[in-house]
């Protein structure tokens, strides 16, 4: 029974419960309801505020629109008239231009008349002057292209001679400026001491002694020296000959030695030549550096310092080849200066540019050339090299200093009294310049004269004209320069001379 009043208490409690549970669930709804109402209306009265402002700007833009409509319109309408004025101007140019080439056309017709009036009048004029003349057109005509080409060739020489003279006066003051600035600059002895290849004796006695018994002593000095020693073509002296001059400077040395001792003997010959070469060894090393050091040049190899040293005691027309090269290298340094070249290649080249003369007598060529090639064998730089070779025009000078080392050699030896040679290659000398003058056609005579400084041309009037004796002078200089061997300059002077002789009786 208590079982049964408790499931009913229960069961009543759980309908109670779910009926508050019911109502409070649609009392819930309900208000969520309302909510929602709420918030729709707010919505609607939202958007429509935003419709409201939307249609203002729909309305404002369109209003703009409009405004710029127009003012495009009125834009159209102006471009529309321009081109409507342009095209009427361009119709009234074109109308004028039209007139304009009628006009032209229509001169252009009576100018064609015209000159085919004046065609007419020059033929019947010519017609005339060749009846007048006794001479057809083409005869008249070559006769006065004769005329004309006389009058402009004379006009030519005089011209060509102007230029030529306006030229070498500016070139002639330029070059002689800086010429002489260096030769003013460089005092030096115009002429080298001989090497002495002749040795006096103290005594008859002495000649004896030198020879020896049989001959021993005169042979054992000549197989030791490789030198020639002649005792008996002059009184008093012992001669010297060789074509080594160091072999030379040992004899000679070894000789005053055992003049000066007094004991000569193979023994002692043999000393005195052993002690002859090691001081000739020194007295070469230390020439060479001397000049290298007096001209102001370094780094030279001690094997070309060698051969320079050498060049002390070799001679080459009476100059002493170390002091001609000596004195080229501060000439070259000075003009190098003035015209803006390399002054130590010019200096080094002008130094070195004789040194293959140390050894022609060893290796077969021109001096040049073995110069060339002991300085490229040795590493010295190109320029120097070919300023070495080029120093005697056997190859073209394409760089300043080769001309410079050119122009200082020619300058060295043109010194008065700085080159000595025979009467007879003087001679043969003014022989060769008059035969090379009279080789060429229309030459009357030629005379060599100024010691071999000039060689002066006359020519047959008859055959040559003035135009064609400038370069007839031209000829005989190329010439002169491709087969003679000279020092310094030897001017050219072709006279041609018309004389008119009458005799009044």
């Amino acid at each position: 029974m208590e079982i049964v009043s408790i499931v009913i208490a229960v069961v009543a409690g759980l309908g109670l419960g779910a009926g508050g549970l019911f109502a409070y669930n649609k009392k819930k709804e309900n208000g969520g309801k309302n909510k929602a109402d709420d918030l729709i209306r707010k919505a609607k009265h939202e958007a429509g505020d935003i419709v409201l402002e939307a249609k203002k700007e729909a309305s404002r833009i369109a209003s703009k629109s409009q405004a710029e409509e127009a003012e495009r319109r009125k834009e159209w309408k102006r471009t529309e008239n321009r081109l409507m004025e342009r095209e009427t101007s361009l119709d009234s140019k074109l109308d004028q231009l039209e007139k304009k080439t009628e006009r032209l056309n229509k001169s252009e017709k009576e100018l064609e008349d015209l000159k085919n009036e004046v065609r007419d009048i020059r033929a019947k004029q010519h017609e005339k002057l060749e009846k007048i003349a006794a001479l057809s057109k083409t005869e008249a005509r070559e006769k006065l292209m004769k005329m004309t080409e006389n009058d402009i060739r004379q006009d030519l020489v005089n011209l060509v001679a102007k230029e030529q003279k306006e030229i070498k006066h500016d070139v002639d003051e330029t070059a002689q400026s800086i010429l002489l600035t260096a030769m003013e600059r460089m005092s030096s002895e115009v002429t080298a001491d001989r090497t002495i290849t002749a040795l006096k004796l103290p005594d008859d006695e002495m000649k004896g002694r030198i020879i020896g018994k049989e001959g021993r002593n005169i042979q054992a000095l000549q197989r030791a020296t490789g030198v020639d020693i002649v005792v008996d073509d002059a009184p008093g002296m012992v001669i010297l000959s060789s074509f080594d001059p160091i072999r030379r400077q040992v004899a000679r040395y070894a000789l005053e030695r055992l003049m000066k001792d007094g004991r000569i003997n193979p023994a002692s010959i043999e000393e005195a030549v052993q002690k002859g070469e090691k001081e000739i060894e020194k007295e070469v090393v230390r020439a060479g550096e001397d000049a290298a050091r007096e001209v102001g040049v370094v780094g030279i190899p001690r094997e070309i310092l060698h051969l320079l040293g050498e060049l002390k005691f070799r001679t080459s027309y009476g100059q002493n080849v170390l002091l001609h090269s000596i004195e080229m290298a501060h000439m070259a340094g000075m003009i190098a200066e003035e015209i803006g070249a390399d002054k130590r290649i010019a200096k080094t080249a002008t130094l070195l540019h004789d040194m293959g003369k140390a050894v022609t007598h060893k290796i077969e060529g021109k001096h040049a050339d073995i110069g060339a090639e002991l300085a490229k064998k040795y590493g010295m730089p190109d320029a120097i090299v070919h300023a070495i070779a080029a120093h005697h025009d056997d190859i073209e000078p394409t760089t300043p200093e080769a001309i410079i080392v050119k122009i200082c050699d020619a300058i060295s030896a043109a010194r008065p009294g700085a080159r000595n040679i025979s009467a007879e290659n003087f001679a043969e000398r003014m022989r060769d310049l008059e035969n090379i003058a009279t080789s060429f056609p229309g030459i009357d005579k030629a005379y060599a004269i100024s010691a071999g400084r000039e060689i002066r041309v006359i020519v047959e009037p008859k055959q040559i004209d003035d135009l064609t004796a400038l370069k007839l002078a031209r000829d005989i200089a190329n010439k002169i320069e491709a087969t003679m061997s000279y020092p310094g300059v030897i001017k050219v002077n072709v006279i041609r001379e018309t004389r008119a002789v009458e005799y009044a009786k």
